[in-house]
This record gives structure tokens, C-alpha cells and sequence, in this order.
């Protein structure tokens, strides 16, 4: 729903809460409550007035003049991924499949316009800023985005084209809807997607949707790798093979756990802010914090987008 037109129950108070927590990232862990009113456009009063509700509740520390986030915050999302099995179902597979081909892993899920990291297993650091469970990064511009992407209905793949705004997050981004469009069909034609430096130069991913028993695409799984190591012919011809396998075992699995469709409740909690795709590290060891996360998204099978 747009922010011009929300229905009676919309309660404008929370939404300000939620953008006041929010408003504190990986760059931005303390901010004084200038910057918060300024961040979350909202009158320094305002700002005060949640900020201290919030300590109150034991989310926010106050130091002086700056306020941080407390561990606490972690609980708001953990209860939406502690309900799924998706990436505790997802995770053995993964380890598996980086102890095969050295080289990153992770299971992501379709969130709004962004795909979220919901389960990772890193190797070596590839890229240029962190991605830990919660990451979320474009759709249209990471291999698991179109590889989902690729299979929702034609009509809601128009309306993401139309509403998403296509950067060129390097020299080699695709930002043109027929492009993209022609993208999808061959992803969808083929069953797996290949990005080569389109969100990062020198990063290349490969990836394939993960589907349940009633064939709904509920998320992917990709390989990440440095361009200077693995050219676009290895990948589909060393890795390739490998994600295919992971993914029959991920969908097998499923199959035995959730005998019927998975579908997805509503959203996926956000951890903080969505992830600068200008400045994209593979952390190194980002492992899943306590047990595997688990969250999931759901997409149809449909006929190849429009061109």
C-alpha cells in the first residue's frame, strides 16, 4: 500500500517506531537525535519521544547524546525465523555443497523488490561490504533475484519492472525492462541464472530456484565467486552441476517436511536497513547466528514474462 493511501487501521505512530529502529545500520550503529529526526523525517520532539520509548522497552541505549540499538532488537525478528525450516532444511545442504566447490553459498528469499540472505555459508571474502543472514540486495540485479523473479506471474513481473529503479550498479548492469524481460524468459527457460559483474565487478554468481511439492518457487540457492578465478564457462561447467544436485536434495527434503505448498505469511523481517549495492565483501566466516535461520518467500510457475 502506498504511503499517500493507507487504510483506517494503519497505526502512523508504529510505522515511526519502526523507521526510528530502522534508521540504525552497519554505517550509522549510533546516531545522536538530530540525526535520527532527520533520517526518519520526523520533528526532533518526535524523534525524542520514541527514541526514549524505546529504551524504556530495552531496545535503544542511551549514551550522552548518541542512542544505539540493543541486542534486544534481535527478538523482533527472530520470532518470524524461528517458525521456518526452510534454511534449517537448507543449511546441511549448503555445507555440503561449499565443501565440494570451496567456494560461497547462500539461500535467499524474495522480499518486496529485494532478495534477503536467510542462509549462508562463506569461504573467502569476494566482495566489498559484509553479508551476514539479513543482507538484502536488489532482485533485479543478483542471480537469485531473477531466478525468482523469473517465475512469478507475468503481471507481477511487470509491475516490479515498472516501480524498480534500474541502476547501474557497475558498467555491466542490466537497466533495461525488455532486457530484463528477455533475461527472465531465458532464466526461466534454462532453470538457473548467471550474473557476471553486474552487481560487483570481479563477482560472478550462478543460481537455481528451490521449489516446493506444489512446484511454487519458495527461494534460490547460489554459488559466488570471484571473476578472476572462474570464468562464466567454468561456472556452468564446475559449479553448475553441484547447485543443481544441492538444490534436488534442499527439494527433497521438503518434500518429506512439508508435504503440501510452503507459503509465505506476509514479509520478511528486516534486520536493519537494505544493504548499499555500491558497496558490496563476502565476510568470511558470517555464519548463521545460533541455529539456522529460517524464513521463506513463494512464487508461481507462470508462462515467460512479456517482451
Amino acid at each position: 500500500m502506498s504511503a499517500d493511501v493507507r487504510a483506517p487501521h494503519f497505526v502512523k505512530s508504529f510505522e515511526r517506531g519502526l523507521a526510528v529502529i530502522r534508521s540504525f545500520d552497519a554505517e550509522h550503529p549510533a546516531r545522536t537525535l538530530s540525526e535520527v529526526a532527520q533520517t526518519c523525517d520526523l520533528t526532533r520532539a518526535a524523534a525524542r519521544r520514541l527514541l526514549l520509548t524505546l529504551a524504556d522497552l530495552g531496545y535503544v541505549h542511551q549514551d550522552g547524546r548518541l542512542f544505539r540499538l540493543t541486542p534486544r532488537v534481535l527478538e523482533l525478528g527472530y520470532s518470524y525465523l524461528s517458525s521456518y525450516t526452510l534454511p534449517q532444511i537448507a543449511e546441511p545442504h549448503l555445507e555440503q555443497l561449499v565443501a565440494q566447490v570451496r567456494e560461497s553459498s547462500s539461500l535467499c528469499v524474495l522480499d518486496g523488490d529485494d532478495i534477503v540472505y536467510v542462509a549462508r555459508v562463506p569461504t573467502r571474502r569476494i566482495m566489498t561490504a559484509s553479508i551476514t543472514v539479513g543482507t538484502r540486495f536488489p532482485a533485479y540485479v543478483t542471480s537469485v533475484g531473477r531466478v525468482i523473479l523469473a517465475h512469478l506471474p507475468d503481471e507481477e513481473v511487470e509491475v516490479r519492472l515498472t516501480r524498480a529503479e534500474l541502476k547501474p550498479l557497475t558498467g555491466r548492469t542490466l537497466t533495461s525492462p525488455d532486457a530484463l524481460r528477455a533475461e527472465l524468459r531465458r532464466v526461466r527457460r534454462q532453470g538457473y541464472a548467471v550474473v557476471d559483474q553486474e552487481l560487483e565487478e570481479g563477482l560472478r554468481s550462478v543460481a537455481a530456484p528451490v521449489r516446493d511439492r506444489g512446484g511454487e518457487v519458495v527461494a534460490a540457492v547460489n554459488i559466488a565467486v570471484h571473476a578472476g578465478r572462474n570464468s562464466v564457462d567454468s561456472v556452468r561447467r564446475d559449479l553448475l552441476p553441484h547447485l543443481l544436485a544441492t538444490v534436488a536434495g534442499i527439494e527433497a527434503d521438503l518434500r518429506m517436511t512439508h508435504p503440501g505448498r510452503i507459503t509465505d505469511p506476509g514479509g520478511v523481517a528486516d534486520p536493519g536497513q537494505a544493504t548499499d549495492p555500491g558497496q558490496v565483501t563476502d565476510p568470511g566466516p558470517a555464519a548463521v547466528p545460533g541455529t539456522a535461520t529460517r524464513r521463506s518467500s513463494s512464487s508461481r510457475r507462470s508462462p515467460a514474462p512479456p517482451a
